[in-house]
């Protein structure tokens, strides 16, 4: 294990400390005051300068997150309302978007709202504001590493219809700057339903910035319509803030590794005299081939998002009309993998680059 730039075993560390709170853990809580009051949250500290804010009644998502006192997520001006507050009409959800380092959208749809088979459908689905029930949080040493980790269940279901349990596990571990989410997917009904699941991983200042670029081997990007395709060729740069700003949304075709999975970056070689600071996003390609950007350069709205996704942004109604709608059959179950680590440096920032191919 590595903390504070140094090597340690096991023995020698906890000889030094009276708990493992002195370099880092997991902390339990719960806001006071304004529409997030009362909402549970877990602050996870790595003893590295990482440190991130999981949000049990917000589907285990997770909030804000720094490395070193510079923020990596966009937070948005709504902060972490508690899902009380959320309206599932047309844009509504929006009222309620924290932002934050990863907010999922799903579990039976998500996109663009829509009437699917006479059912109207608002932005993104329902997940991000299910509470988690059974919720277990845990510090373990495993040999050298001590492993922290957050387990809880999110149940999206209705009387006479759908009936999804998403399990989710989020681990990180002393002296790491990853942390790794786990998520199984249930069809608990009897009957085949839909399922459209994304990561909203969003990226903020100083992140990015105009001195900041995106690296993807993507094979082919395409904008999503003609606001995306005015300015496409740079689709992976960024501009200062402008008002009035129109979001540019982007599909990105990606290749895997040999290991199944696609890495990408959003990387800021001049922060702090050109020490450097970025994002990486890895995924398993499998289950989530889709990956769109949002590239969102407006006063307050600063931000790139990185989606993995298991379908397109149009709605559940375009992919049912282009037959490419995904269901879960009765009782059937799918694992989805997904890594967020901090670049802390131009050394991480230039072997990301070379794995990428950037």
């Amino acid at each position: 294990m590595k903390v504070f730039g140094e090597s340690y075993q096991a023995g020698q560390i906890r000889r030094l400390i009276g708990r493992t709170r002195q370099i880092g853990g997991i902390r339990q809580g719960r806001f006071e005051g304004g529409p997030e009051d009362r909402a549970r949250f877990l602050q996870f500290e790595t003893g590295t300068g990482f440190l991130f804010t999981v949000l049990p009644d917000r589907g285990m998502d997770i909030a804000s997150a720094k490395y070193g006192g510079a923020s990596l997520s966009w937070d948005s001006p709504c902060g972490e309302v508690h899902p009380s507050f959320y309206e599932p009409q047309g844009l509504g959800w929006l009222r309620t978007f924290f932002g934050g380092l990863v907010c999922t959208c799903g579990l039976t749809w998500m996109g663009s709202p829509c009437v699917d088979e006479g059912i109207e459908l608002g932005l993104h689905g329902r997940y991000s504001h299910l509470p988690c029930r059974n919720l277990k949080v845990g510090e373990e040493w495993n040999g050298n590493e001590c492993i922290l980790w957050a387990e809880g269940e999110m149940r999206e279901t209705v009387v006479f219809g759908v009936n999804v349990l998403l399990r989710r596990r989020i681990s990180t571990a002393l002296g790491s700057n990853t942390l790794t989410i786990e998520d199984t997917v249930t069809n608990e009904g009897f009957e085949s339903t839909p399922h459209m699941l994304l990561y909203h991983i969003n990226l903020g200042f100083p992140v990015v910035s105009p001195n900041s670029c995106l690296l993807s081997p993507a094979k082919q990007v395409q904008p999503r319509d003609e606001e995306a395709a005015d300015g496409f060729e740079r689709y992976n740069r960024f501009d200062d803030p402008q008002s009035g700003y129109k979001e540019k949304v982007y599909f990105h075709e990606m290749p895997s590794d040999r290991k199944g999975m696609v890495t990408v970056a959003v990387v800021n070689k001049g922060f702090q005299n050109r020490r450097g600071l970025g994002v990486m996003v890895r995924y398993r390609q499998k289950e989530l081939p889709r990956f769109i950007q949002w590239k969102n350069m407006g006063t307050t709205t600063y931000v790139c998002g990185l989606e993995p996704a298991n379908a397109l942004v149009m709605g559940r109604a375009h992919e049912r009309k282009h037959g490419k709608l995904q269901t879960l059959a009765a009782g059937e179950t799918r694992q989805y993998l997904v890594e967020i680590g901090v670049l802390p440096d131009k050394a991480a920032i230039a072997e990301i680059e070379r794995a990428i191919g950037g």
